[in-house]
Parts: C-alpha cells; structure tokens; sequence
C-alpha cells in the first residue's frame, strides 16, 4: 500500500488550553512515528482560539527534536506572510539542526491580501455533487462571503506589513529554490543565505485547485499535495492540473501526488460518529467567523441547534470526512487513492479528547497494512465514474 502520512493543526480542546495543544502534538508525532506514517506535517493557522499551530517553523524544530526517524515539515507555509528570505533561514536552521529530515511546504495563502480584501470574487460556478468511481466530490463551496467579510480584511491588516505587496507566487517559488540552491542574483549582485543555502530540505507545492500552485509544482518538476480535506470539490482538478503540468526536473523524473484526507477512525462505526461529531461545528466556526473554535466535545455539538442554511455552509467538509471502523475508512481511502491516483494520503484526524486522536491514527495504520491494494487509476476527466459526462 501506499504511505500513509499525518498532518497536524495542534487543535485546542474546548476546556483546553494551547499548552495542552502542543504537549498533545509532540506525543502524536512520537506516536505516529512508531505506528509506520512517512511524515508528519504542521499546518500554519492565525488568530483561531481553535488552533495551536499559528507558528509552524518553531513546531516543527520541537516535532523533529521529540522524534528520530518521521520527516517533519509545513502543510503549508502561508508565503503571503513572509519573505522568500525569511523562509530559507527559518527552514535552513531547522535542517542544520536535523539534517535530512524536513519538508518545506508552500502555500499560496495570504497572496494579495490586501487587494483581495477590497473586492468580491465571483461566486463558484454550480456544480453538482457528483460520485466519481465511488469517490464523492461535492458541490463547491462558494468563498464569496469570508472573502467579502470584515474579518478576511483584518486577518490581511494583522499578517501583513501596511503597504506590503507580495510577489507573484511563481516568483516567490522561484527566489526560495534559488536561495536553497545558492544561484541567486538580482541586478548583478548574489545574495547567499546562511543557514539555508544547501541545505537537505524537500520542496513541496500545496495547492487546493487546478489553478496556480497546480501548474507552478508542475511545471517545476516538484512534488505536490492536493487538499480533498479543506477543498474536496477540486481535488482531481487539482491533480489533473499538476500531472499536465508537469515537466521532469533534477529533483522528480514523474509526478508525485499526495492527498490530504480528514479521517476519525474508533473500533465501531457507531463510536466514530459519535467521535466525529463535533467536526461539522468546528468548520462552521472557520466558515462563518474564519476562526476555529476550541475543538467541542460531542455533548456540546448534540446541544448545538442547527438552522438549515448553516448546515448547507458545511456539507461538503462533513459529507468527505472518513468516518467509521478499521475497514471502513481503510477501504473510503483506498477508494480516494484509487480514483486521484494518489502517491501518498495525508490524514488529519481531530477528536476533543487527545487519547482518542491517538487511538485513530494508530487503529487506521494497522487497517491500512491490510488493505487489499488498488488497480492503477483511470485516466482523470468527465468521462470517469458516476454522475459524469
């Protein structure tokens, strides 16, 4: 079977504390690393109460320090919040100190802030929720609202110098390799970073549509991760962009794909719901208020009174969320490698209770030994699978 990997937002429980957060994410990190996952990445989330992981860099020196063997990196840096510069030095110091182990993931969030701060984007265009090959891609979720919302506009003011531009993401992808690789000039004169340059970091692209992060990972030759956990409606776009795309480099001679994934896994299927339960009101937090609430127990979220419009508002994140026994995720998982042709899954798991995060990564990683593996994929387009054409 195909690797499977972690990815970590350091959720805050509610009645928890973002101590407790962290303690929580450096036993997961030792943990996943004895029960086989490839690697273990830090999300990079600002102002949720929510979220413990708002400074990534400084997570993953401690995550590299508490384990041995499991890469370490970011899912994703949010490149609009930093300099290509600042970036190399923080990673580079962290290689330096664990040499040969780290990922650096780039993201284009926090691109053009403040000009997007000041316009409407056009809503998503309609779309069915369809099933391709027993995958389920929802409708897209329209951003129109949090894009438009006071609170979008604060984030930008808050994460970005006043009157700061960021460069185009191309180019920021192109100053950081170059940074890495000790080849860069502007205007005649070389700039060297130290530490950063040569070092042993894993340059990946993250991305959640067919559109720039796609086609700039592929067009670079490097590998890329494509987001069915926060944007499922695009996710074979995503990858369908990347592979046509992609041109062989020094570092990958084929594409290489990897698919995030939100799974809560219990030995019951009536006991994972039961865990999972909280998670429709968590996205509701983010999708309404772009700040994720302390993650709430599944008493709380039973007590919460749901109007329909607010239960449209998380459908697509609730309806792709791998819930269930053992067998049951492991096989919606295969399911998802099978149609996206994916290299590599990357699971997030989120539970009030830490003792049960753990219980599911550790319960997912023996099911997945035993998974009976996929035939190769079909070729992606709309011609494939249910409800296309």
């Amino acid at each position: 079977m195909i690797p499977l990997s972690v990815l970590d937002l350091a959720p805050v429980p509610a009645g928890g504390t973002a101590r407790d957060a962290l303690r929580n994410t450096l036993d997961l990190a030792r943990r996943t690393e004895a029960a086989g996952y490839r690697r273990y990445w830090l999300a990079e989330h600002h102002l949720a109460p929510g979220v413990a992981s708002a400074a990534p860099q400084i997570l993953i020196e401690a995550v590299a320090a508490a384990t041995s063997r499991i890469r370490v990196g970011s899912g994703a840096v949010q490149t609009g919040h930093w300099t290509p510069l600042s970036i190399v030095e923080q990673f580079g110091t962290i290689d330096a100190l664990h040499p040969g182990r780290i990922d650096l993931g780039l993201g284009r969030s926090g691109q053009r802030r403040a000009e997007a701060s000041r316009r409407t984007p056009p809503p998503a265009p309609a779309r069915e929720a369809e099933l391709v090959d027993g995958l389920l891609i929802p409708a897209p979720f329209d951003v129109t609202r949090l894009a438009a919302s006071a609170a979008f506009g604060l984030h930008g003011a808050l994460l970005q110098q006043p009157g700061a531009e960021t460069p185009d993401f191309a180019d920021v992808v192109d100053d950081i390799a170059a940074l890495l690789a000790g080849t860069y000039a502007k205007d005649g004169h070389e700039a060297h970073a130290n530490p950063g340059e040569g070092a042993a970091l894993d340059l990946w692209i993250l991305g959640s549509s067919g559109g720039q992060s796609a086609r700039v990972a592929g067009a670079r030759g490097l590998p890329f991760a494509a987001n069915y956990h926060v944007s499922p409606s695009n996710v074979l776009e995503a990858v369908e962009a990347y592979r046509a795309a992609f041109r062989p480099s020094d570092v990958l001679d084929e594409p290489y794909v990897i698919v995030s994934a939100d799974a809560v896994v219990a030995p019951t299927d009536e006991e994972a719901r039961e865990l999972a339960s909280p998670y429709a009101l968590w996205v509701h937090s983010i999708r309404s208020r772009l700040a994720a609430i302390p993650y709430p127990t599944p008493a709380q979220a039973a007590a919460h009174d749901w109007r329909p419009q607010d239960l449209d508002l998380v459908a697509d994140r609730v309806d792709t969320q791998f819930t269930g026994a053992p067998g049951t995720v492991a096989g919606g998982l295969a399911t998802l490698q099978r149609v996206t042709g994916a290299d590599e899954l990357l699971i997030t798991t989120i539970t009030h209770d830490h003792a049960d995060r753990v219980r599911s990564y550790d319960l997912l990683a023996e099911a997945w030994t035993t998974t009976t593996p996929n035939p190769p994929p079909a070729p992606l387009g709309v011609e494939v699978g249910e409800g296309a054409g």
